[in-house]
C-alpha cells in the first residue's frame, strides 16, 4: 500500500456522498477519492450475491458499493459504523471481500463507543500524518454546515415538490444546487450558495391547496435516507400531490436528535423503554404526526430490522387510537417495485376517500 497510490471509497446514502467526498478531499490531500457509481439494481444484485441471506438490506447495498468501487481501483474502504447490529457488519463485509480475493485497507470511521470530533481527527490523522487539528476542525465544521444546507433545501422540496406547476422544475434546480457544492471554498461561499438556491426554490411556482394530503415517513435511517432502497417512495408520493414529512437526516442524527427521555415523553403511554436504534424515534414521531392531524404514516424498514419490528405494535396502537392509517413496508433484495407502487396507489386512494367521508381507521 505504501508504494501504491491510495484511493479511498465509501458507500452511497442519498446525496451525502457530496459532503463526504468534500471532507476527504480537503483533509486527506495525499489520498484520491473515488465515489462509487450511483446505486442501481446491479449494485443490489452484487451485494446480495455475496451476503448472508438474512442480513439486512443496507448491508447488501454497502457490499455492492464496495465491490463496484474495488473494481474501479479503490484500495481503501470506509465504513461508518451504526447504532444497531449494523455497527458490527464492517468486520463481516471486510472478510467477505478478502475471501473474494480483493486487497485493500478497511477503516471504520465511527467507533460507536467514542463518537466525537477528536476521535474522528485521530482516524484521519492516521491516514494523513501531516493533518493538523486546526485544518481538520475547519473542514469538519464546513462539511457539517454543507450537510445542514442540503437537509434544509431537501425539507423545503419535500413540502412543495408535489405541487409544482412546471414538471421537473424542482428536480432540475436541485441538480444545479448539488453541482455547485463541491466548489465551496469557505463558510461565506457556502452561505452564498445556500441563500441563492433557497431564494430560487421559493420562486418556483407551486399550486398548493390550503389543506393538502400530508403523510409522514418514519422508520430505519438507511431506508429513509437512501431513496433507491425504498423504491423512491418520497418521489412517488409527491407525484400524487402529497406533502411528505421526514425527520431523520444526517444533520438530525448528528446535532438535532432529541434526547431519549424527550422521545419517550413524546411517545407517551405507547412506549416506556427505549427499543434501540431508530425504533424509539419511530414511535415518538408517529404519535406526533397523529397529534398534528396528518392523513397517514408510512413506516419503512429493512426486512428483519429488530428495532423497527419492535416499534410496529406501538405504531399500530397509535393508528387505532387516532384513527390514522399506517402503511408498513419491509425492503429486501427481492422487493418488487411494482408491488410497492400498487400498495402506494391503494394507500393514496384510501386517504382521498377519508377526506370525503368521516374518519375511519384502516391499515394496509
Amino acid at each position: 500500500m505504501a508504494s501504491q497510490e491510495k484511493i479511498m471509497s465509501f458507500p452511497h446514502m442519498g446525496n451525502y456522498h457530496i459532503p463526504i467526498e468534500f471532507l476527504i478531499r480537503h483533509v486527506l490531500e495525499n489520498i484520491q477519492v473515488l465515489t462509487p457509481p450511483q446505486i442501481t439494481k446491479k449494485t443490489l444484485e452484487l451485494g446480495a450475491k455475496y451476503s448472508p441471506d438474512f442480513v439486512c438490506v443496507p448491508f447488501k447495498y454497502n457490499l455492492g458499493n464496495y465491490l463496484e468501487a474495488l473494481e474501479q481501483g479503490a484500495n481503501i474502504l470506509v465504513q461508518s459504523g451504526g447504532g444497531c447490529r449494523f455497527g458490527y457488519y464492517g468486520e463481516i463485509q471486510e472478510q467477505i471481500l478478502r475471501d473474494l480475493g480483493y486487497e485493500f485497507e478497511f477503516i471504520s470511521i465511527i467507533d460507536n463507543q467514542n463518537v466525537n470530533p477528536l476521535a474522528f481527527f485521530n482516524r484521519f490523522k492516521r491516514l494523513n500524518p501531516q493533518l493538523s487539528f486546526v485544518r481538520f476542525a475547519y473542514y469538519f465544521q464546513l462539511t457539517f454546515k454543507m450537510i445542514e444546507a442540503m437537509d434544509s433545501i431537501d425539507h423545503y422540496i419535500r413540502d412543495h415538490i408535489g405541487f409544482a406547476l412546471q414538471e421537473g422544475s424542482f428536480e432540475l434546480l436541485h441538480e444545479e444546487f448539488l453541482k455547485e457544492l463541491p466548489a465551496v471554498d469557505g463558510f461565506r461561499s457556502l452561505d452564498k450558495i445556500y441563500r441563492k438556491y433557497d431564494a430560487l426554490f421559493r420562486r418556483l411556482e407551486v399550486s398548493k391547496p390550503e389543506k393538502p394530503l400530508r403523510v409522514g415517513i418514519v422508520g430505519e435511517l438507511y431506508t429513509l435516507m437512501e431513496p433507491f432502497s425504498s423504491c423512491l417512495i418520497e418521489k412517488e408520493l409527491a407525484k400524487k400531490g402529497i406533502q411528505v414529512t421526514r425527520f431523520i437526516t444526517i444533520s438530525y442524527l448528528l446535532r438535532h436528535h432529541p434526547k431519549s427521555s424527550d422521545l419517550l415523553e413524546w411517545a407517551g403511554n405507547y412506549l416506556k423503554y427505549e427499543i434501540g436504534a431508530d425504533g424509539t424515534d419511530s414511535v415518538a414521531r408517529a404519535r406526533m404526526l397523529a397529534e398534528a392531524g396528518y392523513d397517514g404514516v408510512i413506516h419503512i424498514k429493512p426486512f428483519g430490522c429488530t428495532p423497527e419490528v419492535n416499534s410496529m405494535p406501538m405504531i399500530q396502537n397509535i393508528s387505532s387510537d387516532y384513527k390514522m392509517p399506517v402503511l408498513y413496508f419491509s425492503f429486501d433484495a427481492q422487493t418488487s417495485e411494482t408491488g410497492v407502487l400498487t400498495r402506494l396507489e391503494a394507500f393514496h386512494d384510501m386517504l382521498m376517500m377519508r377526506r370525503e367521508k368521516e374518519p375511519w381507521q384502516n391499515v394496509i
